[in-house]
């Protein structure tokens, strides 16, 4: 995808007809991020090395309307929470934009960015390494609230920070305590909670529940789902559990290799998915219902990104890939049901198209999804 402008994706996009959902509040264009891994340059040079770059993100095009859960998912290495890190500002773009609400963030200053930091905040993945083990957690949660100027004084930001540990079930007198004193999920509460401080529009939820137990998993996630009709939130939802994607997200991205390979609604990619690669995921969801379905044999590992392969980068993997596979990138393209997919084999039928009846499980206590 990374050869298609955004302003060319945008034209290829299907027009959006779920009323639902506002406006596109965030729109990522060509947005690339490359690392330089090379060894130290006198080392390079006594062994006649070039340099070696790293495209973690190599040009990716979606946009995520108002109100919408957009989630992401690939295999580990393939650039998700690259792309949160670029999003809220904590890595700077090689090239392309990000523009939140008509105004491009990519790239800018600290200062630059301080107006737009309030909207913008970020649940992590780890909410052990996430909160400062030296603060009690009523000043871990009252940092965004001084930062901003939200409150009028010491009595005020004290009755904010009590509210916020209501809103995410933990009682005010925990504000007393340090992180330390608290459960995995605890934690996570804690860190929504510090995310929810600055009243912001917009989340980028990195792996948010992947580091904890499962009962506490649907907790967390029943809680996200809360807060977002209580507060009006937009989610972007990055996760390698692809039951928990499903059953929050309202559209699904699929990365692979640092590109997004199809983008479409949550129970359209789910149930008819049309690359090879989602297909190949959606295979790794255990057949509970033993309805005896084939599954695509798909087999080989990632490749280096530093040196991934030519054309399609998913072509080593790929029963269905040809020489053109091999030699050209493949451009994005509209599909049925509202759909995009990037495919040579999806462009001139190769692939088998059809429903693959993949719809993961609920995780226990999981409250009703968005599309029940």
């Amino acid at each position: 995808m990374s050869d298609v402008p955004g302003s060319a994706l945008a034209e290829k996009a299907p027009a959006r007809t779920d009323g639902r959902f506002g406006h596109a509040m965030l729109k990522v264009e060509g947005l690339k991020r490359y690392f330089d891994v090379s060894a130290p340059w006198l080392n390079r040079v006594l062994e006649k090395q070039p340099k070696q770059i790293l495209k973690a993100v190599d040009g990716i095009d979606f946009e995520i309307a108002r109100g919408e859960t957009f989630g992401l998912v690939g295999e580990s290495g393939c650039g998700k929470s690259t792309v949160a890190r670029l999003i809220v500002g904590l890595y700077g773009p090689t090239d392309g934009s990000i523009t939140l609400e008509g105004n491009n963030i990519a790239g800018l200053s600290r200062k630059e960015m301080a107006p737009m930091r309030r909207r913008l905040q970020m649940i992590f993945q780890d909410p052990y390494a996430s909160l400062n083990p030296r603060w009690r957690v009523r000043d871990i949660i009252a940092e965004p609230i001084r930062a901003f100027n939200l409150t009028s004084g010491n009595t005020e930001t004290a009755e904010r920070v009590a509210e916020l540990l209501t809103f995410v079930g933990l009682n005010p007198r925990d504000g007393e305590k340090f992180p330390h004193e608290f459960s995995g999920g605890q934690r996570q509460r804690i860190s929504i909670a510090r995310a929810l401080a600055s009243k912001p529009e917009f989340l980028v939820c990195d792996e948010p529940t992947s580091a904890l137990d499962v009962s506490v998993q649907a907790q967390i996630l029943n809680l996200m789902k809360d807060l977002q009709r209580e507060f009006a939130l937009t989610y972007l939802f990055i996760s390698h559990n692809l039951a928990v994607v499903y059953h929050i997200s309202d559209r699904v991205g699929v990365m692979y290799l640092g590109k997004l390979v199809e983008v479409a609604p949550s129970k359209t990619l789910f149930t008819t998915p049309r690359h090879p690669y989602t297909r190949m995921l959606l295979d790794t969801i255990p057949d509970l219902d033993m309805t005896g379905r084939e599954r695509m044999p798909v087999g080989g590992e990632v490749p280096n990104p530093i040196t991934p392969p030519p054309g399609c980068a998913f072509h080593p993997r790929c029963p269905f890939a040809n020489d053109r596979c091999k030699s050209e990138a493949p451009q994005p393209i509209a599909v049925d049901g509202g759909g995009l997919v990037a495919c040579h084999g999806v462009e001139e039928g190769r692939v088998p198209q059809g429903p693959i009846l993949a719809t993961p499980a609920k995780p226990d206590g999981l409250a009703a999804s968005v599309h029940e």
